[in-house]
């Protein structure tokens, strides 16, 4: 391999990190383990997912069964602007946040291969179920995992051409049980750990009450009406509801009903019956280009609108500066304001953006949606 690259690994003390560190020492790499210290609580949270004191310990010793450097660095300060603020002014906003993206985007690639590159790596990497690929055209993309009930490209569509042309994915060309079996074999200490599920810094799952203690905003009592602006109850605070949600309304209507839109200017949340979560179209800000530098016409793609979604066929097209229109062929379900939405060409990440709302542009002309901390007319 001539020279050995030097990368530095993510290590969140999980066997799927520890697994890429070992398979690119075997590779030839010159590795460094690095578990990031991202918020305050999980200096004393033992169990604190991807980063409590559990994951460091068992990042460490990992580290030592590699023989490989280990560092703990601390992110925290920008763990909370770009990720724990954020989540606050989503929720606040009325519009539901997915805190790992930003994670990804901001701390786990932009800080991190900051900082590495600074002590002379070449690389980053980490234990996500994605590849990165080079395209014909010159663009760095990501590619489905070979483990496609694993895949996590839909969480890392925000990466720039930058992070990406500096990452490495091993994980990204195994199945989960094939992970395992090379942990074991490697004798990691960490082969059996189960997969933390929660958002580390909400282990309780109670975002209303995270988002309450940081802001009082969407958490005073509302009307529930349905489309036609009839007062169906009253409601605890938008807060603690998203598009889509059927349970947890704390009123009985004696049929179901689902939450069809959040509107924070007027602190109300409208429901719905079940056919009425469905629509076949939705407009995307905050765009990221991958696989192709930029959208040109209109272009036939698989869009996922959020990370459980199997992804469904659309088409897409730019109609403002920041603003793309997805049309489906066939509805969808729970369209979600903040959820972002990831369009792919086969197993390829073409890019994505973030769901302003749903609807098409011509349906929206006439309204003015807030996007972020200012206005956008649409």
């Amino acid at each position: 391999m001539g020279e050995r690259k030097k990368v530095v690994v993510g290590m969140s003390g999980g066997v799927d990190s520890s697994v890429a560190a070992w398979l690119l020492k075997q590779q030839g790499y010159d590795v460094i383990g690095v578990t990031m210290e991202i918020w305050d609580g999980a200096r004393t949270d033992v169990d604190g997912g991807c980063c409590g004191l559990s994951a460091v310990e068992d990042a460490r010793r990992v580290a030592q069964v590699l023989d490989i450097p280990y560092y703990v660095m601390n992110f925290r300060d920008v763990f909370r602007e770009k990720v724990m603020d954020y989540f606050v002014e989503e929720y606040a906003s009325g519009r539901t946040p997915n805190p790992c993206i930003a994670c990804n985007r901001f701390v786990k690639w932009e800080a991190l291969l900051h900082r590495s590159l600074e002590i002379g790596a070449d690389y980053i990497a980490t234990g996500h179920y994605a590849r990165v690929c080079q395209l014909p055209n010159g663009r760095y993309a990501l590619r489905r995992s070979a483990a496609e009930a694993k895949d996590q490209t839909y969480a890392l569509y925000d990466l720039t051409q930058e992070q990406l042309a500096h990452t490495l994915m091993p994980v990204g060309e195994y199945e989960k049980s094939e992970i395992r079996r090379l942990a074991e074999e490697a004798g990691l200490p960490v082969a059996a750990k189960p997969d933390s599920q929660e958002i580390c810094f909400i282990p309780d799952h109670d975002y209303a009450a995270f988002v309450r203690m940081q802001t009082e905003q969407g958490s005073c009592p509302g009307n529930f009406i349905n489309r036609a602006g009839e007062v169906l109850g009253r409601h605890a605070g938008f807060i603690h509801y998203t598009v889509g949600q059927r349970k947890g309304l704390g009123v009985t209507f004696g049929k179901p009903m689902f939450v069809l839109e959040i509107r924070p200017e007027t602190n109300e949340v409208v429901l719905g019956e079940a056919e009425e979560v469905w629509d076949d179209s939705l407009l995307c800000s905050r765009l990221n280009f991958m696989a192709i530098p930029d959208l040109c016409g209109e272009r036939e793609v698989t869009a996922k609108i959020r990370y459980s979604h199997s992804g469904a066929r659309g088409l897409i097209r730019r109609v403002g500066p920041d603003l793309i229109e997805c049309r489906f062929p066939e509805p969808v379900r729970a369209i979600t304001p903040g959820q972002a939405v990831v369009f792919y060409d086969g197993d390829f990440v073409l890019g994505g953006g973030t769901i302003l709302r749903r609807g098409t542009f011509a349906d929206s002309q006439t309204n003015t949606t807030t996007v972020g901390n200012g206005r956008m007319s649409v």
